[in-house]
């Protein structure tokens, strides 16, 4: 034989007496455990010879175990179940049991005849009574039970309170960020970056795209979904970024769309987060949206002009105000719903606008006032106020209420307008899923 194959047979020699040394090691250690488990703490009063541990003589009748002790045990608290290594300990020990011990029982004694009190009831009760007993935590109710803390006030918190919020996430209202019409990358960060910091990150950019871009945080604080501001002081983990597909101005075009995606991706980079942009057809999808735009898209106006002489600016504001109509920035008088919502404004038939510095000195030969179909809510009757006050205007100033050709209206014209150039078109955004007047209405119509 070569010195190989006498090294090899050496090696596997010395192997096997190494398994055998261990096993026999294994098993020397495995009876020490049982013997040290099982070591009575008292005398077997079945082999004592009638006399148990504690000098108590055992009634000739029964030759029963008894688990007495001379002096009654304080109560037994509850223990709760400890997750740690006394618990590991435990497992390990009835694991090193047999399955006769794990269902011994011990009958509880009688009492004696020398009057001495009933025993203790015992540690084991019979057949079904383990199954009351708690179960040791096992290692998947460990990886669960992990994850909660017990404060000082014995109430049970969760130890990661945002990782439970994030499991749920709340979806962003369709009045804030709508899908069909602005294109929204959803973008989630690692680490909470401060507001501000992401809208000053792509301003200039985004400055030459020629629709709206809107901004929405999650604010962990109320769970809710919010519109961001230059001075914001929120910390944001969650980010909705839309571009809006359409406004009056016609849809989206190709570069606007190309210069918000790379805005996009460079900022996800800057703030090392996962963005989702979606690849659907999004020029597609605004030029239809532009289409249904286009035939709903009308602005209802009754013009008031003088028979003769010219209306007073003094005189307008007093009415208007008195209809409880605002005079703003943008030279209208503007009528608000409890919402703060515009209704309908009134603007001068002349090319000067009203301001608060020139009223008091403008003269004029005609009054508009205006609707503005898509951007109403329950246009009819609006309308139909806008055109009780015309009338009151009309008669207080001596004038007549014309269409665009300076023709008279009738009532039953005004009712004409009503039903189809307001009601119709209103059912029309309804069917699209679009209410006139609604949050996602008055962004498309701007």
């Amino acid at each position: 034989m070569t010195e190989l194959q006498l090294g090899l047979i050496g090696l596997g020699t010395t192997a096997v007496v190494g398994v055998l040394a261990y096993n026999k090691w294994q098993e020397y250690r495995h009876r020490k455990l049982a013997e040290a488990v099982m070591k009575p703490q008292h005398e077997d009063v079945l082999l004592g010879g009638g006399e148990a541990a504690g000098g108590r003589t055992v009634p000739a009748g029964r030759a029963e175990p008894e688990l007495r002790v001379d002096e009654a045990p304080p109560p037994m608290e509850r223990l709760e179940p400890v997750i740690g290594v006394a618990e590991e300990a435990s497992v390990e020990a009835h694991s090193d049991r047999g399955a006769e011990e794990e269902h011994w029982a011990v009958e509880p004694v009688e009492s004696s005849p020398q009057g001495q009190e009933a025993a203790e009831p015992p540690f084991y009760e019979s057949a079904p009574a383990p199954a009351a007993e708690p179960e040791p935590v096992s290692s998947v109710h460990r990886a669960a039970a992990s994850e909660i803390r017990r404060p000082s006030g014995g109430e049970y918190n969760l130890a990661k309170d945002d990782e439970v919020h994030d499991a749920q996430p709340v979806a962003v209202p369709d009045e804030l960020l709508d899908p069909r019409i602005e294109y929204v990358v959803a973008m989630e960060l690692v680490e909470p970056v401060p507001a501000q910091q992401i809208l000053h990150s792509q301003r200039e950019i985004l400055h030459r795209v020629n629709k709206p871009v809107h901004w929405l945080g999650f604010n962990e604080r109320t769970r809710e979904w919010e519109r961001l501001a230059g001075d914001s002081d929120l910390h944001l983990r969650r980010l909705r970024v839309g571009l809006q597909l359409v406004n009056r101005m016609g849809p989206v075009s190709e570069g606007d769309l190309t210069i918000f995606t790379n805005a996009m991706r460079t900022l996800a980079d800057e703030l090392m987060a996962v963005a989702d942009m979606p690849s659907s057809r999004v020029l597609d999808q605004a030029a239809e949206i532009d289409r249904f735009c286009a035939a709903v898209d009308l602005e209802i106006g009754i013009n008031l002009v003088s028979r003769g002489a010219a209306f007073s600016g003094t005189k307008i504001r007093a009415l208007a105000e008195a209809a409880g109509m605002v005079l703003g920035i943008d030279g209208l008088f503007t009528r608000y719903d409890e919402e703060g919502r515009a209704q309908f404004s009134l603007q001068n038939y002349e090319s000067t606008a009203f301001s608060a510095e020139t009223v008091r000195t403008l003269t004029t030969h005609g009054l508009t006032f205006l609707l503005d179909v898509p951007r109403v809510d329950h246009g009819e009757r609006v309308f139909m106020q806008m055109s009780e006050l015309a009338k009151r205007f009309a008669d207080t100033l001596q004038g007549l209420l014309v269409d665009d050709n300076r023709q008279p209206l009738s009532d039953a014209q005004l009712d004409h307008i009503r039903r189809e150039f307001i009601g119709k078109p209103q059912a029309t955004m309804a069917s699209f899923g679009l209410p006139a007047g609604s949050p996602q209405a008055r962004r498309l119509f701007s």
